[in-house]
């Protein structure tokens, strides 16, 4: 068996020696499998000797074999023959492949017959070209020596259904051809192809090389955290050149040593809110008339949630401040101020229903007096001025937006007097009314506060005595016009108590406007003016006052900085001897943490 193959084998090369060499070349094509076997003369070509003994040796498993060389191990691109495509057969396209390796791709079908299998092929024995200068025609990468041509006799001719197509792209392809397929070359016009992404992570700059947020206000206090609280702490001392010591009718000039001492502190809890601010103040007399007065005050709040759309506030104050002269109540024929001890306190819930607003609460004030000094010695008591205010305010409130809530209240209470009579025989305990509408304003920083004017009346339980009553208002409002600049109303009417026989006592309204502007950084000035009037009630009377302020703070850093204020007061009653006027000097220094 193995010498019939190798016999017919020799047969084969013997033939090809015998033809011509276009012959020959045709025929060597064949037995690699790269040009379908001559069908014109319908003789046994050696390929399909080669097919019908599969465990026959192939000639083109030698390394490197091609039609233009001759059992060369291995090609001069050091390619492997296992890699290399069937196109090296032909070597005019081969070389036509390396001077263009895109030709493949870009070339086209070239007619409907190359779609549908029916290129034709290379005639190997004439040797003809294209006339269009083109390079010639590749071999059918298709065909395959295995199919059986019944019509030429042979054994085996190449399929044309495994025909790929010729811009190595669109059409199918062949399950056994080999060889990479040409990529399609980039358009220049596709800017999303050939553009460059973007970085999406770009560096950060250090922490160190970034510049710090300008603080709003430099030169605020820092404060001091502890308990809860933030603690701002501040100390106001210098000197007060005043024309009128005491504000009083007989006043003298006087030189004033004057020092405040001030804390507010606000909580930092997440679930309530509590503020609170005191003062203590001393005024003494270094030259001039004789003056020593004291003064305090602490005013404290809370703000609690309750849930279920439930608020509870409290406040709780207490103030120590000598007894004006100028005041009604006070007693003729002494000397000094006597001190006056006032405790207010309230407690009230809210509860809103929708967009309505309802609100109870329960006020308590209670005042007395210090006994006053005689001129000619000794003391006078004034226990009969002594009582405690208690009542109750049911308020109701609409809101028209978060901002504006318009609302009505209802003030009941009693007074109540220590001595059930005075020292003249007067039962002063009375009964209090007040109705009042207002409106509730909060704009955040730009307008908070409230406003409201209505009607209040007390009458006491004497007969003799006419009740005090006429209108009221009262008004607590913080505005921010512009940046740096804070406008605040406050306005109030206060009921006066009287131990003088036949007046039942006063009404007095007063208000005050004050701005405060920051000129600069680490400069502040302030302005204010005020202005009260009193109406006697059993007797006529009144007086009426006003005040003007104006004042500077110049900060030398965040804790040290000169203050200085500039004060006039005037007093005009149709009583006899109330009148008074005060002009008044401050220059100081501030320290605040």
């Amino acid at each position: 068996m193995r010498g019939t193959r190798l016999a017919a084998m020799l047969a084969v090369a013997c033939a090809g020696m015998a033809i011509s060499a276009p012959v020959a070349a045709a025929q060597m094509l064949a037995l690699r499998g790269t040009e379908p076997p001559n069908r014109a003369n319908n003789t046994l070509s050696g390929a399909s000797l080669l097919e019908k003994d599969p465990m026959a040796t192939r000639l083109d498993d030698a390394p490197g074999f091609a039609a233009s060389d001759t059992g060369a191990p291995q090609d001069t691109d050091d390619a492997q023959p296992a890699l290399r495509t069937t196109l090296d057969a032909a070597s005019p396209a081969a070389d036509y492949a390396r001077q263009d390796p895109f030709a493949a791709a870009n070339r086209t079908a070239g007619s409907a017959d190359a779609r549908n299998g029916t290129n034709e092929e290379l005639d190997t024995a004439s040797g003809a070209a294209s006339t269009d200068g083109a390079p010639p025609s590749l071999p059918d990468l298709g065909t395959d020596i295995g199919q059986d041509d019944t019509a030429s006799g042979d054994l085996a001719a190449p399929p044309t259904t495994g025909r790929a197509a010729a811009s190595g792209l669109t059409g199918p392809q062949d399950a056994e051809t080999t060889g990479t397929i040409p990529a399609r070359s980039i358009d220049r016009n596709e800017q999303d192809r050939n553009s460059r992404a973007e970085k999406a992570n770009q560096r950060t700059q250090a922490i160190e090389g970034l510049k710090p947020k300008p603080e709003d206000d430099p030169y605020a206090a820092l404060g001091i955290r502890g308990g809860g609280f933030i603690l701002r702490p501040s100390l106001e001392t210098g000197l007060t050149a005043t024309s009128n010591a005491n504000s009083s009718p007989g006043g003298k000039s006087a030189i004033l040593s004057e020092s405040t001492l001030r804390l507010n502190a606000a909580s930092d809890w997440s679930d309530k809110t509590a503020t609170i601010q005191a003062y203590g103040s001393w005024r003494k007399s270094i030259s001039g008339q004789d003056l020593s007065e004291p003064s305090a005050g602490i005013d404290t709040s809370l703000e609690v949630p309750l849930g279920n759309d439930f608020v509870a506030r409290g406040t709780l104050g207490y103030s120590l401040i000598p007894e004006s002269p100028s005041s009604p109540g006070f007693p003729a024929g002494t000397h000094g101020e006597p001190l006056t001890h006032t405790v207010t306190g309230s407690l009230g819930l809210e509860k809103r229903v929708g967009k309505l607003r309802l609100g109870l609460t329960g006020n308590v004030e209670r005042a007395t007096y210090g006994d006053a000094d005689l001129v000619g010695g000794g003391t006078a008591s004034q226990h009969d001025r002594d009582s405690t205010l208690v009542s109750a305010t049911l308020r109701t409130g609409y809101e028209i937006s978060p901002a504006l809530i318009p609302f009505v209240e209802a003030e009941i209470g009693r007074r109540y007097y220590d001595l059930e009579t005075d020292s003249a025989g007067y039962r002063r305990s009375a009964d209090r009314l007040g109705l009042r509408a207002g409106i509730a304003l909060d704009l955040g920083d730009k307008l908070r506060g409230e406003f409201s004017a209505g009607y209040l009346r007390e009458k006491a339980d004497d007969p003799r005595l006419p009740a005090i009553a006429g209108p009221s208002i009262a008004s607590t409002l913080n505005w921010s016009p512009m940046r740096g600049t804070i406008v605040t109303l406050n306005s109030s009417t206060t009921v006066e108590s009287s131990t003088s026989a036949g007046e039942s006592g006063s009404l007095l309204y007063s208000a005050d406007l004050s701005i405060e502007r920051q000129m600069r950084t680490n400069l502040t000035g302030t302005a204010s003016i005020g202005g009260f009037y009193r109406d006697y009630i059993g007797i006529d009377g009144r007086d009426v006052g006003w005040d003007a302020t104006l004042g500077f703070t110049y900060w030398l850093n965040r804790y040290f900085g000169v203050t200085g204020r500039l004060r006039h007061e005037e007093l005009a009653s149709n009583l006899p001897d109330r009148d008074y006027k005060t002009n008044s000097v401050f220059l100081g220094v501030k320290v605040q943490r």
